[in-house]
């Protein structure tokens, strides 16, 4: 067997040494940015080919052998490229994002430090109704400014409140690992975060979708900028076949097959879909079909 050769040296990406460290603002006080990574495009194709060096292949096979990746969903070549992450977001939003398991999390803790007086205040224009079709989500509708300014007022009184009560534990020697009990969830935090591509890709699918909570929609934008500096071969297959793509089940195809043989749009969906939640799903899917 024919010895292989490896490359030791550290890969770097010039457009990522470039913002490594900068904090990227994200709401009111919060911020990600980029604090380590381990490796980029190349650093796929090398996971995909093994035996093969870094540099033997032109990057026009480069580009291709990455999109054959993405298209045909082998996932495992993408995990070769680590970002590690330091950010600062509201308690609440930090609680959505814990549920991607797949990373590794090291958080501030208020056992041990004092928490800074930061609570998240939404703008007149993040203030928003409950959704008529979800329940765990809002709709995009204009909230009356009287009522809007209410809500804001009420989210910063209690906030104030809360940190003066804490602070009055506080002083008189309670524990911290008790007194931080009454603080509310938008109070921020902070951690490092870190995951491989694939797995980072796929936050940034759920969490740039319309449906997720604008607060943790506008982390995800922000990482998805840094994120296609590092890999931008990668980020453009997963924008093309992942993020902008659409997924058709069986129902839906049956139902467009009833669209292309004359049926009404209002008779394919009562017969074929059971539910009122998978009818709308396939009348938005239709609706970007005919975008």
């Amino acid at each position: 067997m024919s010895e292989q050769i490896y490359q030791t040296k550290r890969l770097t990406i010039p457009a990522a040494e470039e913002i490594l460290g900068i904090e990227f603002p994200v709401l009111d006080h919060g911020f990600v940015r980029l604090i380590d990574y381990m490796g980029g495009d190349p650093a796929i194709t090398e996971g995909a080919r093994v035996s093969y060096g870094r540099g033997t292949k032109p990057i026009n096979l480069e580009k291709g052998l990455i999109r054959n990746l993405m298209r045909k969903e082998h996932t495992s070549p993408f995990e070769m490229v680590e970002l590690k992450w330091h950010c600062k977001m509201p308690i609440f939003v930090a609680r959505h994002w814990i549920r991607h398991r797949t990373a590794n999390v090291n958080e501030e803790s208020l056992r041990y430090s004092l928490p800074e007086k930061e609570f998240y205040i939404p703008g007149q224009g993040e203030v928003r109704f409950q959704s008529i079709t979800s329940k765990q989500g809002s709709r995009d509708e204009p909230v009356p400014t009287e009522i809007a300014k209410k809500v804001i007022d009420f989210i910063a009184h209690q906030s104030e409140s809360s940190m003066e009560k804490y602070e009055e534990m506080i002083q008189n020697d309670i524990a911290r690992e008790l007194a931080r009990i009454g603080l509310p969830i938008n109070i921020y935090t902070q951690w490092h975060w870190k995951n491989d591509l694939h797995n980072t890709l796929h936050f940034l699918k759920l969490r740039t979708a319309p449906d997720a909570q604008y607060e943790i929609r506008q982390y995800a934008n922000a990482m998805g900028k840094i994120v296609k500096k590092i890999a931008p071969i990668a980020y453009g297959a997963f924008e093309d076949y992942v993020l902008n793509s659409m997924t058709l089940s069986a129902l839906d195809i049956r139902a467009l097959q009833g669209l292309m043989q004359g049926k009404s749009i209002d008779e394919v969906a009562g017969n074929i879909f059971e539910s009122k939640g998978e009818r709308n799903e396939f009348m938005e899917k239709y609706q970007r079909l005919n975008k």
